[in-house]
């Protein structure tokens, strides 16, 4: 999907035209009808097709900037085979928001189709007014990008998308932009001691990696860098403990799903030219039963030398993400997020509507974050982080254990990771919202791409 400010001279167009009731443009037949449905109360907006083209309006006070969004996706529907070009008129609040909605919306992923599927989406093109300011369309542009490669690395198969070849995704996408990106490969992971990205590795005859990104701009404002971690499990079958088949492991290329959230999010960052010192870490490997692989009992010695007893091998993630953590304190950051496929349990305890976070950090960061959740709808839950849950992570014969109780399972998880960070931390369960079994408007199905235009709106305004 294509954006460009409108010219007159241009040809034909479908023309959207949105107005508030009480506009002081003079009221036709079709604007008094308009106000008519509006006023049943059955709705806060509503819209017509007529041979001018499309008709909308809205109540003054009665939308969102959500509900904004979810009709750019409902006129992405109507005139995605119906039309070439629009050109949509309003105010700006307005136009930007249904912009964003349609090019969301806009996400196909069918490189894998020898004949493509149809119909194909003949709605390629949005001219907008010249009111709106050309640095709004780039940031939307550039938030699309960062959103569609999210999206397209979640639906990636391990056939095409191996720790390695991640990797590589990453870099290609990133070192265009201003970011340095140093990938470690399995011998220099093994030099330094990452026992719990080499023990989910054992399984796999695909070699791990670690990536380092760095964005550090001239003039940034924050002396610390602010270091962002994804779990970057490319595939995970649960290992020894085998995820069951249909309905546990078919959707699990998903699991990286958290590294492709602080990838897009430090690439959109760096597009906007935004004045913070940021660093993502990415630990990948799939997660294999086969090979020598790590088994239920093994005592893990990790990175910062915490001794680990695995009791489940399906409990990956906290694996991988420790050794992460840990290594982020070479950096002395003033603030550590992570975001994680982490826990089943976060799914079943609010669904696919937010993220859980919880943490350490200042109350104020958190606010921040779900601030900027509230603003994107990639919403956060905050849950609570008391010492007690820790408890349930000891281990009889280790330092720790790899899983705890029956209960709150999402928040003893983030507690076993918090041992390894001594930074100010956040963690990001993100397990619901980033993959959808049934599509939810612009959010599409499948991958959705959660956590980019999330956590750039927390550092935009950080």
């Amino acid at each position: 999907m294509e954006l460009k400010k409108n010219n007159a001279k241009t040809g034909s167009k479908t023309k959207i035209l949105v107005q508030k009731v009480g506009s002081k443009e003079k009221p036709n037949k079709e604007t008094q009808y308009l106000a008519t449905e509006l006023a049943s109360g059955k709705a806060s907006w509503a819209f017509s097709k007529n041979e001018e083209g499309i008709q909308i309006l809205v109540k003054e006070n009665g939308m969102s900037v959500e509900d904004f969004r979810i009709m750019g996706f409902t006129l992405f529907e109507f005139l995605k085979d119906k039309t070439q070009d629009a050109e949509i008129e309003g105010k700006e609040n307005c136009i930007l928001p249904i912009l964003e909605g349609i090019m969301l919306s806009s996400y196909r992923f069918d490189r894998f189709f020898t004949t493509k599927p149809t119909p194909p989406n003949t709605f390629n093109r949005v001219y907008f007014p010249s009111h709106i300011s050309t640095a709004s369309i780039e940031e939307l542009s550039n938030t699309t990008a960062s959103v569609f490669w999210a999206r397209d690395m979640v639906n990636l198969p391990l056939s095409h998308l191996t720790a390695e070849q991640f990797a590589n995704e990453i870099s290609t996408l990133l070192t265009p932009n201003n970011i340095s990106v140093d990938i470690l490969e399995k011998a220099k992971i093994e030099a330094l001691k990452m026992g719990g990205l080499l023990s989910v590795n054992k399984g796999s005859i695909d070699p791990p990696t670690f990536t380092i990104a760095e964005y550090k701009p001239k003039g940034h404002k924050n002396k610390k860098p602010i270091v962002l971690i994804g779990k970057g499990v490319v595939y995970d079958t649960g290992g020894l403990s085998l995820k069951p088949t249909p309905g546990g492991m078919d959707t699990m290329k998903s699991d990286m799903a958290g590294a492709a959230a602080v990838i897009g999010a430090i690439h959109l960052a760096a597009k906007q030219e935004l004045k913070l010192h940021i660093i993502a870490l990415v630990p990948a490997t799939d997660n294999r039963p086969g090979m020598n692989a790590y088994t239920p009992g093994d005592v893990i010695t990790m990175y910062n030398g915490t001794t680990v007893e695995v009791l489940n091998t399906d409990a990956e993630g906290r694996m991988i993400l420790a050794d992460a953590l840990s290594y982020a304190e070479k950096f002395k950051p003033e603030l550590v997020i992570d975001a994680a496929t982490l826990t089943g349990a976060a799914v079943r305890a609010i669904g696919t509507h937010a993220a859980i976070v919880m943490g350490n950090a200042k109350d104020e960061a958190f606010t921040k974050l779900e601030k900027a959740g509230n603003e994107m709808h990639e919403r956060v839950v905050r849950f609570p982080f008391w010492e007690e849950y820790k408890n349930d992570m000891k281990s009889k014969i280790a330092d720790l254990k790899n899983v705890g109780g029956p209960n709150g399972g999402m928040i003893s998880a983030g507690k076993f990771l918090e041992t390894f960070v001594k930074a100010p931390y956040i963690h990001m369960d993100v397990a619901g919202p980033t993959w959808l079994d049934v599509k939810e408007n612009y959010k599409g199905v499948s991958a959705t791409g959660y956590g980019v235009r999330l956590l750039y709106a927390f550092l935009k305004n950080y």
